[in-house]
């Protein structure tokens, strides 16, 4: 592995029909959408281990316990830790924050972006490496698809409308504010509304490989 002090975390949550993918429930329907739920988790794991850049761990929600997360961790030898915080920014923040009293950097990512490449990664690990305080990776929504650490703090998370199309301007406006450097990577695309999922199977049909259309 090119960078053994570092650590990938995965977010991901259990691919509960009904509560996965919700967004995309009126066009799939709750089983479909909770099986892409899963092909997206799937994915996301295969791209990140096959890269052999650093150990890479899978953060569950609401917890490890979903037979989902058992079979990722036989399938690509990862370890499972839980996500725990009332909203996304504590989940993000507490889990940087125990990764980096192991770690000297981190990277987190979630399971729906499918353009997210192994380069983007690497690129992301070598930038906290040669100086960068924070990494981005900007999403086309106005969000972010990855975040990369290598000092971690609350401000950077707390008061962030998450879900919002300014949570990429909050969060540099925090850098700022800290006095942090920050990189940012080539905008990315997300898997959120029904009008992405035509994106991705003409973009990503690998993607998409068995799943129930």
């Amino acid at each position: 592995m090119e960078f053994p002090d570092a650590r990938l975390l995965i977010f991901a949550k259990a691919p509960v029909p009904g509560r996965a993918k919700t967004r995309l429930i009126p066009a799939l329907g709750v089983y479909r959408a909770a099986a892409l739920q899963r092909q997206l988790g799937e994915y996301t794991l295969t791209r990140a281990t096959e890269a052999r850049l650093c150990p890479v761990e899978l953060w569950c929600a609401p917890d490890t316990r979903h037979p989902f997360f058992a079979h990722c961790r036989r399938k690509f030898g990862i370890s499972l830790q839980a996500q725990q915080g009332a909203d996304l920014g504590r989940r993000m923040q507490g889990a940087l924050a125990a990764t980096l009293r192991q770690a000297k950097s981190a990277v987190l990512i979630g399971t729906d972006c499918p353009g997210l490449t192994a380069e983007d990664l690497y690129d992301a690990l070598v930038a906290l490496t040669t100086g960068a305080d924070v990494v981005l990776g900007p999403a086309e929504d106005g969000g972010y698809v990855l975040i990369g650490v290598r000092r971690c703090s609350r401000r950077l998370f707390s008061g962030i409308s998450w879900g919002s199309p300014h949570v990429l301007g909050q969060t540099r406006a925090r850098l700022q504010m800290l006095n942090w450097r920050g990189k940012e990577l080539a905008p990315r695309w997300d898997v959120d509304r029904p009008c992405d999922l035509r994106r991705m199977e003409q973009d990503y049909p690998g993607v998409l490989t068995g799943f129930p259309w």
